[in-house]
């Protein structure tokens, strides 16, 4: 088997490093090529010394030259999207909307790109959809939900047909099970205790709202071509049944392991082969119980609002994502309350300005029309 050539963008963050993790586990498997962050410029350096890549970017231009003398073996380019070039294999681990760039490239290029940033399918699905039929473009899912329903979908000689419902399934964040009237006063702190996932402080925040599911309800459209009334959702604590589907005759096949993000990484590095290292293996003797229930959607209003958002379709997804970028940065602030995340992206939907959503730039307009009201709202 060749050695598979491999870019990492974001390579500092959660799914960088546990991407790393993957590759030092399967030695000789894979060739790390390219390797970018926005700033984090340290954490670049030692991983670049470590894994001798090619190419690395470094967004922060003032960072770029300390770099460039750090490591002289390697090309230092600008654009994260660069680092697709010379890759079979690119991970998108940017958060949020900066990581449009590197999906499309990765797939006008025709190649297999790893899939962690939401943002590429929730806000850029009107642009990124068509380059998924180029010839040689391959998608494979990171996130877990997602990564779990791809496999479960091989099961079935014809999805499209065949399925009947689509469950995603919730750890419920740190704040499951309680009330409105408990959150009020809830910290940043508290927000960022994900009782079974370790992810960078931007999704955390998300889990907690249970935008990052409403947001994965949307990708899932998109991803599978499933209607949004054939999306459910469901709180599952443990986190270990990733995701499910039920198939028209009522079976239901879903994907279980220890919650252990370097399994979907690999599952997308190797696909459609698997990787040899097992993570996330469950202990069957050890297993107690698997519970579910329903979310709450009073107390956690982020996830009917992405149903809203997806119905509502073209750019009004990338809306909503914009405000909830926005919301969640003025929470981690410190600027404003938790229970205030939901109500700014809500008055920011609300405020929707239907556009023109066919090229990159009319989403990036919609993207920066939405930032702007979803500043105004913070402002009133």
């Amino acid at each position: 088997m060749s050695t598979i050539r491999v870019a990492i963008a974001g390579s500092s963050g959660s799914i960088g490093t546990q991407t790393l993790d993957v590759v030092r586990a399967e030695a000789g498997r894979y060739e790390i090529v390219g390797l970018g962050v926005a700033s984090s410029v340290e954490t670049l350096i030692a991983q670049a010394n470590e894994f001798r890549p090619k190419v690395v970017a470094v967004a922060d231009q003032r960072r770029r030259a300390e770099v460039a003398a750090a490591l002289p073996f390697a090309e230092v380019v600008a654009d994260l999207a660069d680092l697709t070039d010379d890759a079979d294999v690119v991970v998108n681990g940017v958060v949020g909307f900066a990581g449009l760039s590197v999906t499309i490239r990765t797939l006008r290029m025709g190649k297999r790109l790893a899939l962690a940033n939401k943002e590429s399918l929730i806000a850029g699905a009107p642009v990124v959809q068509p380059l998924r039929s180029t010839v040689g473009a391959e998608l494979v899912p990171v996130d877990s939900e997602h990564c779990a329903i791809h496999q479960c979908l091989r099961s079935s000689a014809m999805p499209g047909n065949e399925v009947a419902r689509i469950v995603l399934t919730a750890s419920g964040g740190p704040f499951r099970g309680r009330k409105a009237t408990e959150l009020a006063d809830v910290g940043v702190d508290q927000a960022l205790q994900h009782p079974t996932w370790k992810m960078g402080p931007k999704i955390t925040i998300d889990s907690s709202t249970l935008m990052n599911k409403g947001l994965e309800v949307i990708e899932a459209h998109e991803l599978f071509g499933t209607a949004y009334d054939q999306i459910e959702v469901v709180v599952h604590p443990q986190s270990i049944v990733h995701s499910m589907v039920e198939f028209t005759d009522g079976s239901t096949i879903a994907q279980l392991s220890m919650p252990d993000m370097r399994l979907p990484i690999g599952y997308a590095l190797a696909y459609p082969n698997r990787i040899a290292t097992a993570f996330g293996r469950i202990d069957w003797a050890d297993l107690r119980r698997l519970d579910f229930e329903p979310a709450d959607t009073t107390t956690f209003r982020c996830l009917p609002l992405a149903y809203e958002a997806g119905r509502i379709g073209t750019t009004a997804p990338a809306w909503l994502s914009a405000a909830n970028e926005v919301a969640v940065e003025a929470f981690l602030a410190g600027r404003i309350r938790w229970a205030r995340i939901a109500e700014v992206c809500d008055a920011t939907l609300q405020r929707f300005e239907r556009s023109a959503d066919r090229t990159v730039d009319d989403i990036i307009a919609a993207d920066a029309r939405a930032r702007q009201v979803a500043t105004e709202v913070l402002a009133a």
